[in-house]
């Protein structure tokens, strides 16, 4: 395809992308990732760059035809030890064993193995350079490191801080920092190793995250969409597959690549002898630590420009690194860990037994949602009788050179001695939920952060809420109100990631929201519930009930039903028998409705601290009347379902002008409208289980009789009807 004098054009374009590879690789490598490698992950990382280099240095001797290429076998081992990060993360996350305990320990491995590749690369520079300045190219590179991180880092950190916040990097900027690459790799060149080393190194070095983001977003595409092929093309028209048979037999070439493909597994069942790795999990990684990377391309194609690779080893090294690579897919799929098939059934609030654990996944997309989200939980009831397990999951957008993790915290373990932005963020909130967790009755919370793009950050979300096997998920708004009392959009993709979580969530959703009240109490005392029917409004009630069980909180629980109700119902029942089903499901629903309340009534009939009003309306133009009245009387939590399916003429022209969707009619009007009061508005999601034929079952299989067993007894005094009059809850809507 390429003419052979396309080689000398092709080939300083292919360099030029790896220098731009190199900058962007050293900008995304976490270093500190290092730092947080437990013994087991070490011990198997060491292992696998040891035993591999050993072996590949070994089975070079084979194929050795000319002594003065003796240095050859430095880079056939370097290329066996090489484990690519990024490619083994996207195989793991596409695989979803990335979060497992094989998937975590395989990463951390695959972190060392590759910033010790690049210092394999450098040193096979200098090994292969002139045998007078093999001790120059050392001393020298060793220098520009130590030069860069002591005084070109500190240099840079202090132009940022002098950056005006929120003023962003101009195009001017961006290409300083470039030139400053351009300038590093220059200086490798002089010093004997490769230009490669010196972008590499200035990438690594880059202080700000942000900054190193808006590198990555403006040169990314560029290099590896049109550079980087370059380089694979040359890599191609290094390679020969013919000349690998021309002097050995198929036979030994096979028992080579078979080697070579088992150095990493055969370096992972040693390691056991010297960990505590069980055996399938050790051969697991050593299978899965086979993804090669472009690095490994890198060394192979240096090895043959420094003239100690022959086009028969560069061949054959590059076909055993593709057949390796290969099999990663298939070795991840075989050994993919047995999930854990235990029937998780509750998945509600409604299911849930006031005996039983109760298990909350609370987001935080930063430090100011966590008095909301306490401020909630510590409403929620808890006791020795009724235990509560909190997960606080701090969601970090993925920038820099950040990976996507999970890392679960430890409350009793020291932070680091010079903590990041994010590491401080983390342990505020560690401390916040450790002062909960003491200052509560039957209260658990575990810490864990979570490192992953917008993109697929509601993914993450609903995983770990499967794992911890959750039976409510909780999500903070994406707006946040200011001094003045506007809501503040923080960031629109906080919304699409709720929108996110809302549809594929594997429990029951709520979305709070904060309109002032969170810094004012410790806990709300005054609740409302605003019952219009449906599975929601059903798991909106079942929440609040948990609230006022044995605690200093007053619930209000007020129905609103449409005066139409009567009439639709013989309208419905006329129709033609195609809307049969249709008239089925919502008359079931009525009656779910019904008798969830009838037993909510009887189970709180004695207590003083639960109100329930009927309030029968027209339209929404009252509906609105009625909820604005109700600020009077000074609410501190609504709590509200988000309404899904469930048409009414209450409630129809609302959700025509809502301007947040995803918190339904009703809380959308609560959290838009204009209030005097300060008050949290909860919108609750029921989990439902959607069938293959598009139709929704609520979770409505809850034992009552069971239920009314749970509950202590009580409520206000009640008409016959069961709810007290439209007159009683005008009388208490301007009672003073």
């Amino acid at each position: 395809m390429f003419p052979s004098y396309s080689f000398k054009l092709l080939e300083p374009m292919a360099h030029l992308s790896i220098v731009y590879y190199a900058f962007l690789v050293g900008l995304k490598m976490d270093v500190k990732g290092i730092l947080r490698t437990g013994p087991k992950a070490m011990k198997l990382a060491l292992a696998g760059i040891f035993i591999p280099f050993t072996l590949g240095a070994g089975l070079y001797f084979i194929f050795l035809i000319e002594r003065e290429k003796l240095a050859g076998c430095f880079f056939w081992g370097s290329t066996l030890t090489v484990t690519g990060f990024s490619v083994l993360s996207k195989i793991l996350e596409n695989q979803q064993i990335l979060h497992t305990e094989v998937g975590k320990t395989a990463m951390a491995s695959a972190l060392i193995s590759d910033i010790s590749s690049w210092g394999f690369l450098a040193l096979g520079f200098a090994l292969t350079s002139s045998k007078r300045n093999i001790q120059w190219s050392v001393l020298s590179t060793i220098a520009f490191i130590l030069l860069c991180v002591y005084y070109i880092r500190p240099g840079l950190n202090w132009i940022i801080r002098k950056t005006p916040e929120g003023q962003g990097y101009s195009e001017f900027y961006i290409c300083s920092i470039v030139s400053g690459m351009a300038l590093s790799g220059v200086i490798t060149d002089v010093c004997g190793t490769h230009p490669m080393i010196g972008a590499f190194v200035f990438g690594l070095i880059i202080p700000n995250e942000v900054l190193e983001a808006t590198i990555v977003d403006k040169l990314e595409d560029f290099v590896l969409g049109i550079l980087m092929p370059v380089y694979f093309v040359v890599c191609g028209l290094r390679t020969n597959v013919d000349v690998i048979f021309s002097d050995f037999s198929i036979i030994l070439v096979v028992l080579v690549i078979i080697a070579v493909c088992s150095a990493k597994v055969v370096s992972a069942i040693i390691a056991t002898a010297f960990a505590d790795i069980p055996m399938d999990e050790a051969i697991t990684v050593g299978f899965l630590s086979n993804a090669k990377s472009i690095m490994a391309l890198i060394i192979l194609e240096a090895g043959q420009i420094q003239g100690v690779l022959t086009t028969q080893t560069y061949s054959l090294m590059v076909v055993a690194m593709m057949v390796m690579t290969i099999l990663v897919t298939p070795a991840a799929v075989r050994f993919q860990p047995a999930q854990n098939i235990s029937p998780y059934k509750r998945r509600t609030i409604q299911k849930a037994k006031s005996d039983d654990e109760f298990r909350v996944l609370a987001c935080l997309y930063n430090t100011r949602n966590v008095p909301t989200i306490i401020h909630l939980l510590r409403t929620t009831n808890s006791s020795q009788r009724s235990p509560m397990s909190v997960f606080a999951i701090q969601l970090v957008e993925l920038v820099g050179r950040a990976s996507t993790m999970i890392v679960v915290h430890n409350s009793r373990k020291a932070g680091p001695r010079n903590p990041s932005h994010i590491e401080a963020q983390a342990d505020q909130i560690i401390t916040h939920f450790d002062n909960y967790e003491l200052r509560s009755e039957g209260v658990v919370t575990q810490v864990l952060t979570a490192r992953c793009p917008y993109t697929t950050m509601d993914e993450d979300i609903c995983r770990v809420a499967g794992d911890k096997r959750t039976n409510f998920l909780i999500i903070p708004f994406h707006k946040l109100q200011t001094i003045d009392g506007e809501m503040e959009d923080i960031d629109p993709s906080i919304r699409s990631v709720n929108e996110g979580v809302l549809a594929n969530a594997p429990c029951s959703v709520g979305i709070l929201v904060d309109r002032g009240m969170a810094e004012s109490r410790d806990h709300a005392q005054n609740i409302a519930v605003l019952f219009f029917g449906g599975p929601d409004d059903r798991e909106a009630l079942a929440y609040a009930w948990r609230m006022v069980d044995g605690t200093d909180s007053f619930l209000t629980v007020v129905r609103f039903i449409s005066s139409t109700d009567e009439m639709q119902m013989d309208t419905l029942e006329s129709t033609d028998r195609n809307h049969v089903s249709l008239e089925i499901d919502d008359e079931r629903e009525k009656l779910l409705d019904d008798d969830y309340l009838n037993k909510f009534k009887m189970a709180t009939e004695n207590s003083r601290a639960v109100s329930i009003y009927e309030l029968v309306l027209n339209d929404e133009e009252e509906t609105t009347k009625a909820i604005k009245s109700m600020d009077e009387h000074n609410h501190d939590l609504y709590i509200v379902g988000r309404g899904r399916g469930m048409a009414s003429p209450l409630t129809s022209g609302l959700a025509d002008w809502c301007d947040c969707p995803e918190l339904g009619p009703i809380g959308d009007l609560l959290v838009t409208s204009e209030f005097e009061s300060k008050f949290l508005v909860l919108i609750v999601q029921q989990y439902s289980n959607t069938k293959r034929d598009g139709s929704v079952r609520s979770s409505n299989s809850t034992n009552y009789v069971e239920e009314l067993t749970r509950r202590p007894s009580g409520s206000v005094t009640v008409s016959e009807g069961g709810f007290n009059s439209l007159d009683s809850f005008r009388r208490w809507e301007h009672d003073t």
